[in-house]
Order: structure tokens, then sequence, then C-alpha cells
């Protein structure tokens, strides 16, 4: 079997790749110019069932024919692709440009969309991008010694609302609560930005009284029609490290629809901070 494999950043593409190899795939790498790990070059010279092509964002023409070139009739996405990369620098190749004038809004949903759309009309299939990664899905309960508070529970409760409402707009996945209150959500920045930034904005109040619960609840879920080919919700050892640093003290993901890498060191840093993880059934 033969898979194309569209890397974006993280550790998300390298996971895919050893599942897919584990599996006896050969793996044909779009590797993001703008996005990709150059350890991914390694990847090629250490096994030669791995071909790595480099590709700038914007040719969408290229990727294509580099597909069809190595005989990939079925694809994956794995990793971001930061969404402001479409208002930089980037010159996109005749097909995308097509492509992203044909579209009413261009949310990370759309555009993917109309991606995938685009490469099956040239005879390549683009899959879940858990097809091989199912185990890493989160299985819902608690999953840190530390169960969420009372408090936590009630932010967890508003906080799911009204991350399923922008996660609707597809605006992002990502709420960040306090005290039953919305300190922040994401939008283009990604979800470890909107971390950040309700952590800088939770310690301006430091120093000035607050009827406002300090502490910071970040809940992230899936879409309501979330389609699992692309930008499927992922948390891993960097997300605890951003809620660390914000002073979050739990955080709230969906079962069955959240990909969590390294799941046994999350759960041990996230005991060491005191940061409760709980995966909510549907």
């Amino acid at each position: 079997m033969k898979l194309g494999l569209i890397a974006g950043n993280g550790r998300f593409p390298f996971l895919l790749l050893d599942a897919a190899r584990a599996q006896g795939a050969h793996v044909v790498v779009a590797a993001i110019k703008e996005e990709t790990d150059l350890e991914m070059n390694q990847r090629a010279v250490s096994d030669p069932d791995v071909h790595v092509h480099w590709l700038s964002l914007g040719e969408l023409s290229r990727l294509i024919e580099t597909f069809k070139q190595e005989g990939v009739t079925r694809a994956v996405m794995a990793g971001q692709v930061k969404h402001k990369q479409i208002f930089s620098s980037i010159r996109p190749d005749w097909r995308l440009a097509k492509l992203l004038l044909s579209l009413r809004t261009r949310s990370t949903d759309k555009l993917l969309g109309a991606i995938a759309r685009v490469l099956g009309d040239e005879g390549i299939e683009l899959i879940s991008s858990t097809s091989f990664l199912e185990p890493l899905l989160a299985h819902p309960g608690v999953l840190t010694s530390r169960p969420p508070s009372t408090q936590e529970e009630l932010d967890i409760a508003y906080g799911r609302d009204l991350a399923r409402a922008i996660a609707d707009f597809d605006i992002g996945q990502t709420a960040v609560i306090a005290g039953q209150a919305c300190v922040a959500v994401e939008a283009m920045e990604g979800s470890d930005a909107a971390i950040q930034r309700a952590g800088e904005l939770m310690q301006t109040l430091d120093s000035e009284p607050s009827t406002l619960q300090r502490s910071l609840t970040v809940v992230k879920v899936a879409r309501p029609k979330q389609d699992m080919r692309f930008d499927v919700p992922v948390i891993g050892m960097k997300t605890i490290e951003v809620m660390q640093q914000a002073h979050a003290t739990c955080l709230a993901v969906e079962a069955h629809k959240t990909l969590i890498f390294d799941l046994d060191k999350v759960v041990e840093r996230a005991d060491e901070v005191g940061i409760a993880i709980v995966a909510l059934e549907n």
C-alpha cells in the first residue's frame, strides 16, 4: 500500500508516519516548507520506503502532480498548518488561487474541505487523519489522579457550550473559562496562544480586587460535524506546558474525537503540576 502524507508542523506527521510504516505502508511525504520540521529529511535517509518532497504551501498543483507521479491514490493530512498563512506572503498557484476565489468564507473547515474535493476530483482520496492512530484517541473519563473540582465542573459545562458555539462557526475549538466567565476563545492564533493570552489577562488582575475565580479551565472540543480527515483536536506535552505557564488548572476534551500524544507523559506531568484532565462523552 502506498500512502500520501501531507505534513504540517509538530509531532503529528511523525507519529502518523511511524504508524503507517508499522502497518507496511510505503509513504510519500508532501512536506510543507513553511511548516514541516526538517527532521523529516532524516526519515527518508534512514528508510527507503519513505519519499519526501518539499513543497510550498501555495503549490496545490505540484502537490497533485507529485502524488500522481508517485502513484498515490490515498492520502492523509497530519499536523497543523497555521491558518494565518493564508494572509502571509505565500503566493498561491493558479489552482489554489481559483479555489480561494470560489470560497464564500476562508475558514479552516471550508478551505481544507475544498482542498479535499480537489484531490478527490484528481483521483486522490483523503482519508481520516486518525486512520492509523485510533489508539491515541481519548477514552472517556478522568485521566489524571485529581478529578475536576466543583468549580471546574461548572466551568467545563459553560465552556463546552461556548466552545461548541465558536466551533460551529469554524472560529476555533478552544474556550478558556474562569468562574463561569469567558476569558479567551481561540481564533486564528491557535489554542496555545489563546491559553497564553488568557493567562496574561489573569495576571493583570492579580493586584486588583476581583470577584472572578482566578484559576483557568481550558475546554477543547471537536466541531459539531467534525470531519476526521483534518484539523482533529490534538493535545500533548506542549499543551500542559502552556497551561502551567498560564496557571490553568483543568483541561477538558471530547472523548473519541481528540488525539492525545504521549498520554502517559501528559498525565504524569499534569499530576505533578496539579492539572486535572477529563475526556467528556458526546
